[in-house]
């Protein structure tokens, strides 16, 4: 009941959030019911595993999305004065892994409602029935299976909430002011790793896309007419996600770096320390935001390169627009949250005497410098991996 309570009288940020939240479990859940739907219309082709596994797509992606909304949510942090009621850091967070169930539990009910009614099921709506060929409308729904595949969501979402948010060595103990001199920022480590991971992703989808255009009729139908052989492109792609994610926060301190290099002035100082502060940040779901755009440049390259690969289709599109909205999303709530926590320091020098049009050219500095280390990027990811299937 707290946590409930604490849902509904949540900052309309918060609330805008959950409800997004709860927008990609439903198409999540969707996804996953239109998987048992074509197992239950193809009960001997071995393609029913595999649209499953594509589903651990967007799946991957709405509980980074859950994880990133529970973090920013101001009433998941710990205060002074609350231990004392009970709700220390480790109820906390087990409070936002129960908000997090909650929303996508909601979610996971907006898809069955709607998966129901596109088969027809439910009927005395508009365009109930409009996908009964697709849904598999002539087979019975096992419901265990289905309430199976939609607690999916919910469970694993609240459990990567509940752990990431768990409380760390030293968190219980009250803060005090600090009277030490602050140390320096420290560097992010994962770049190496991530440059490692982005170099076998790249190697895994050469070798794995190299069939692609076979035409032999031996590939399985995935989603939307995706062919077998490109599931592991699919796989080489994760591992490319992956290895932005970790270069991302290093790639982001690094840029920081270089601003405070060559006699920098104050806009450059106020850039680049903000970047160092946020690299973990705003460079993680950076990363990731620049793995969907690559993959979604090489989709269009090699659509529009003739190549034979064939069109995406609905679900297809579905799951990339899930994908798509959920790293946007992540990357707007950690820049939210990275000024929400400027705000002290911005507000500090304002009163010191610093210009307001100083802190904004900061700002505008910090968002060029990333524009243009990371889209360039992106474009050269999106083109090493179009390459191999345009051979």
């Amino acid at each position: 009941m707290l946590a409930l309570r604490l849902t509904r009288g949540a900052h309309p940020f918060v609330l805008c959030g959950r409800l997004l939240v709860s927008a990609a479990s439903a198409g999540t859940g969707f996804l996953m019911l239109s998987a048992l739907s074509h197992a239950l219309a193809h009960p001997g082709a071995g393609g029913a595993l595999l649209r499953l596994a594509w589903c651990l797509v967007p799946l991957t992606a709405t509980v980074y999305f859950a994880v990133a909304m529970a973090r920013n949510d101001p009433a998941t942090r710990p205060r002074d004065g609350l231990s004392s009621l009970g709700l220390g850091p480790a109820a906390l967070a087990g409070l936002a892994a129960v908000s997090t169930a909650l929303s996508s539990l909601l979610g996971s009910v907006v898809a069955l409602l709607f998966f129901l009614h596109l088969r027809g099921d439910l009927t005395g709506l508009p365009f109930d029935g409009a996908a009964a060929d697709m849904l598999a409308a002539d087979q019975p729904l096992p419901l265990a299976a289905a309430l199976t595949l939609l607690a999916v969501v919910p469970v694993v979402a609240s459990t990567a909430t509940a752990l990431a948010l768990r409380p760390r060595e030293g968190e219980s103990a009250p803060s005090t002011p600090r009277t030490e001199p602050a140390a320096p920022l420290p560097v992010p480590t994962g770049l190496p790793w991530g440059v490692a991971l982005l170099a076998t992703g790249l190697a895994v989808e050469t070798w794995a896309t190299g069939g692609t255009s076979r035409g032999d009729g031996t590939d399985v139908p995935l989603p939307g007419g995706a062919e077998s052989s490109a599931f592991g492109g699919v796989l080489g792609w994760a591992l490319t996600a992956l290895g932005l994610a970790l270069a991302g926060p290093g790639l982001t301190h690094l840029c920081g770096r270089l601003l405070q290099s060559a006699k920098p002035g104050a806009v450059r100082l106020l850039a680049g320390r903000g970047l160092q502060e946020e690299a973990t940040r705003i460079g993680r779901p950076l990363g990731v935001v620049c793995a969907v755009a690559s993959g979604a440049l090489a989709s269009t390259a090699l659509h529009g390169a003739g190549t034979g690969a064939s069109a995406a289709g609905p679900l297809t599109a579905l799951g990339g627009v899930l994908v798509a909205g959920c790293a946007l999303a992540t990357l707007l709530s950690a820049g939210v949250e990275a000024r929400r926590s400027r705000a002290s320091a911005n507000a500090a020098l304002l009163r010191l005497g610093a210009r307001a049009s100083t802190l904004r050219n900061a700002a505008a500095l910090r968002a060029l410098t990333l524009v243009v280390v990371f889209v360039p990027l992106t474009w050269a990811v999106a083109t090493l991996a179009a390459a191999p299937l345009r051979g």
